[in-house]
């Protein structure tokens, strides 16, 4: 997990921009797929959005490229200003990052996670693809948005549940692996390698308990001769 605000920009960058580019195939693919090739006459969705001058976003044509590079403009500041902190606090009311196992707590911000971002996400979808040609309706705009969420979410879901989440995870582990084996090993202490060292261990552990012992009986005595000469006064 990330533990700053670099680490996080990172972490959500490689998130959306996987992400960005699993929502235009399935949309352009899986969801309107057969719409476009019908309508263009084609045997292929490329072939089709070409003959049409790219995908229909805000009454224009705009080539794909230009399509994943808005959604990720809107994607990223949405996650890294919403998303990733709201997710985190949602996280942490049903669950405790220092006590709960890290994978339940990881779950846990990645459901929180697609709650927030898919219904905000199809909101925005919404406005770009409304179909402005037909004329400007809200409850138009209200039940499109219903639909994208509808569509999208068990996409959201499953995806970042099992595919995108742990792919994102491998890459940013790749990129900070000196912090993260930094970091583990200051949690975790170096374990002793054979039957010497876990005796001069516990040894060491002993003499540690028995410090600690003389010193509370220290602080007992001392504090009976102060109770002692209070009681004399």
């Amino acid at each position: 997990m990330p533990r700053n605000q670099f680490q996080r920009m990172i972490f959500a960058l490689i998130t959306v921009v996987i992400t960005v580019h699993a929502y235009v195939f399935y949309s352009l693919y899986v969801v309107n797929g057969t719409t476009l090739m019908e309508l263009n006459g084609t045997t292929s969705v490329i072939e089709a959005l070409n003959r049409q001058g790219g995908i229909y976003m805000c009454a224009v044509y705009v080539p794909i490229w230009a399509c994943i590079l808005i959604e990720f403009c809107f994607a990223y500041l949405l996650e890294n200003l919403v998303g990733s902190p709201a997710s985190f606090r949602l996280a942490c009311r049903v669950f405790n990052p220092a006590k709960n196992h890290p994978m339940i707590f990881e779950t846990a911000i990645i459901c929180a996670t697609v709650g927030i971002m898919c219904p905000a996400m199809s909101f925005i979808a919404a406005f770009l693809y409304y179909p402005y040609y037909m004329g400007f309706d809200i409850f138009t705009l209200l039940a499109n948005w219903l639909k994208l969420v509808c569509l999208n979410f068990p996409f959201a879901f499953f995806t970042q549940l099992f595919f995108i989440q742990p792919l994102v995870r491998v890459i940013f582990k790749t990129l900070f692996r000196r912090d993260i084996e930094n970091r583990e090993k200051e949690q975790n202490p170096a374990q002793p390698e054979n039957e010497q060292e876990v005796i001069l261990d516990i040894f060491r552990r002993i003499d540690e308990i028995q410090e600690e012992i003389a010193h509370e009986h220290r602080r007992r005595k001392a504090l009976e001769a102060d109770v002692h000469k209070i009681a004399q006064k």
